[in-house]
Order: structure tokens, then C-alpha cells, then sequence
């Protein structure tokens, strides 16, 4: 089955009285969605003990648990200590993914700023296989390292670029975010063979039964020549891209995957419109 669920708290889960993510699980159990992505994109900072809490509530109520790494990694940076900085940002997600059950570890692959765009991926290929060699001495069985599809222009993080990352070893499964890719390809992702083609190009390259479940994100984002400029929610409709389309391929292609919704404040409230449209559209198939 396709999970959904939001990245962090909306305001309507403190609205509700709530205050801590250990509340989450039940919480989002009760409003009937089935996953969360814990938000450590500012650094990783939890106690094992609260981790442990979130993850012993998520099994409680069956929520699929992913964590977002700090948005400070740089796999493409040429400076050994910013390298080292992003490799040990992983590390600490592993450990607090292992107390928290959670199975993925989304991460941005980093910058081609200050550098050719070959060089910095060249460097984040060699940094991320370094990484996944440590993981897999860390005792962190059933977590995947989940590489970010990204809408900026100066981002690594193409489609073709994670797919070429995700390559490398099978811990290492595609984040798909959607409205990323619409951002930096310029509006690529609007009718249903817009969304089969991106889908089909990740099961042709890294096959069926890996991409069945693949990671995902979903929102609404506006963009400029540069790529991404700012998420919105899924009322704001004057931005790309739907999910109509997405949920049709999604059935087509028998495709199961956890989508994350990043609307801009309303994540919870956007990810049961998302499982709406999608139950709708298994309605009609029927």
C-alpha cells in the first residue's frame, strides 16, 4: 500500500493540544495517515531516549518513520572538513534512525556553486559510497540512505544524477521528489505520461522490485529560471504540479511508494488531500 504522511508537525497537531513529536504517531494514526519524516534538517538534535519514544509510539500505531538530514550536507564540497562534517551529519542520523525504527535517511547530495558541476559530482559519488561503507559497519540493518532528487539549478541532484548515485550499492534508494524535479526541469511533470516517463526511466535503470517503494516527495512549488523559488500548499493552484496525474501513474505502474508531503504549512492537512485524489483514482480504475 502507498503510505502518506507530512515532514514535521503542522500547526494544527499543536493546535490540538499536542507539544512533542513522541505525540506524532498517535496523532497522525488518528487523522489516517500512516507515515512521518522526522525533521533534523537544522542538525541532529535528539536524545536517544526521545528517539526511542517516537519510534516505540510509531510501531504502536503503524507509521513508517524516514528522517530528513541536516540541509548543511555538502557531498560536493571541495574542502575536506565540510566533507567530513556531511559524512559524520549521516553517521548521526544512522544512530538515532536505529532508536527511532525508522527504515529511511532522506539527504541532499550538496553544491556545485563554487565548482564545475562534473568535479562536485564526481566528489559526492566517491563521499556517498565512503558513507554507505560505514553504515553498513554501523549495524543499521533495514535503513536505506535516501538521496534527494532537488529543484535547484545549482544543486546536484538531477534525476539522472541520483539514479547514477542510487547505482552504486542498494542501500542507497531515490527520494523522488516531484515538485523538485518540476522545478528544475522547468515545468517538465504535467499529464499522466509526464509522471509514467520520470517513473519508468528509475525502474528501467534501478528495476522494478527496488523502485516498488521507492521514497517520495510531493508538494506544490514555485520556480524560476533557476529552478526552485518556494513551496506552497495544494490549494495554491497557480503552482505545479498536480497529483492527479501522479496517482493514475502510480496505479499503472503497480508502484507502492511513501509520500511525504512538504506543503508549506499545512503538510498533514495537504498529505490526506494527496491520499484522497489517490483513493479516488483507485475508485475509478475499479
Amino acid at each position: 500500500m502507498i503510505r502518506f504522511g507530512p515532514a514535521g508537525n503542522s500547526q494544527s497537531f499543536y493546535d490540538a493540544g499536542y507539544k512533542s513529536s513522541v505525540d506524532a504517531p498517535k496523532w497522525l494514526n488518528s487523522i489516517g495517515l500512516s507515515a512521518y519524516e522526522y525533521q533534523c534538517n537544522k542538525g541532529v538534535n535528539i536524545s536517544k531516549e526521545k528517539a526511542r519514544q517516537i519510534g516505540q509510539e510509531a510501531q504502536k500505531y503503524d507509521i513508517l518513520i524516514s528522517i530528513h538530514a541536516p540541509y548543511y550536507i555538502n557531498f560536493g564540497s571541495q574542502e575536506e572538513e565540510k566533507l567530513q562534517k556531511s559524512k559524520e551529519y549521516i553517521y548521526e542520523c544512522v544512530e538515532v534512525a536505529k532508536e527511532m525504527k525508522a527504515q529511511r535517511i532522506v539527504f541532499h547530495p550538496g553544491s556545485c556553486t563554487k565548482v564545475e558541476r562534473s568535479l562536485a559530482f564526481e566528489t559526492a559519488k566517491k563521499a556517498i559510497l565512503e558513507v554507505v561503507n560505514v553504515v553498513k559497519e554501523m549495524q543499521a540493518d533495514g535503513i536505506f540512505l535516501c538521496p534527494e532528487t532537488m529543484g535547484k539549478k545549482n544543486n546536484l541532484g538531477s534525476s539522472d544524477e541520483i539514479i547514477e548515485i542510487c547505482k552504486m550499492d542498494e542501500m542507497l534508494l531515490p527520494t523522488i521528489d516531484f515538485g523538485h524535479i518540476n522545478a528544475f526541469e522547468g515545468g517538465s511533470l504535467k499529464t499522466e505520461e509526464d509522471f509514467e516517463n520520470l517513473l519508468k526511466k528509475f525502474i528501467d535503470q534501478l528495476g522494478y522490485e527496488r523502485m516498488k517503494c521507492f521514497h517520495s516527495h510531493f508538494s506544490r512549488i514555485e520556480y524560476t529560471s533557476q529552478g526552485e523559488k518556494k513551496h506552497w500548499n495544494y490549494e495554491d493552484k497557480q503552482f505545479e504540479p498536480d497529483f492527479e496525474p501522479l496517482a493514475e501513474a502510480l496505479y499503472k505502474l503497480k508502484l507502492e511508494p511513501v509520500i511525504i508531503c512538504e506543503s508549506k504549512d499545512y503538510m498533514a492537512e495537504d498529505a490526506l488531500v494527496l491520499k484522497k485524489i489517490y483513493q479516488e483514482t483507485l475508485e475509478k480504475r475499479m
